[in-house]
């Protein structure tokens, strides 16, 4: 059976998931000190925002080449926002913030991210090219 076609980015359930993530860490990071504002807290959001945008972005480029591109940033700003995640619990180790819908959404956007990488490389079966 096939899928159904893409004709949006806004159609890629990478780029759904990775909508709710950026809605997780702005929850997350409202439990964060007020000092952290204009550092932990922007950092993290910005990089959550990185991932969709570059998604979009990668999408709507028109290559194949270009998608990767994208998309390869888009995963690494995924990474950056792990290591933000893993910072912020070593820093707050003794609140009551809860990370883990943050951490299963980022865990899932990564693997999926990850996937689509490949699948976009020029070496990967045509069958497993969106």
């Amino acid at each position: 059976m096939e899928g159904i076609p893409i004709s949006s980015y806004k159609d890629l359930m990478v780029w759904q998931k990775s909508m709710n993530l950026v809605v997780e860490v702005y929850r997350l990071t409202e439990d964060f000190p007020n000092f952290e504002l204009y550092s932990l807290i922007s950092q993290m959001r910005r990089s959550a925002v990185s991932i969709p945008s570059n998604i979009a972005e990668g999408k709507t480029r028109g290559t194949k080449k270009d998608y990767r591109h994208f998309v390869v940033i888009a995963f690494a700003s995924g990474a950056e926002l792990e290591m933000q995640i893993e910072l912020s619990k070593r820093l707050y180790k003794n609140s009551n913030i809860n990370y883990t819908p943050a951490d299963n959404l980022l865990e899932e956007v990564m693997k999926m991210l990850n996937t689509l990488k490949y699948k976009l490389t020029t070496y990967a079966p045509k069958y497993l090219n969106p």
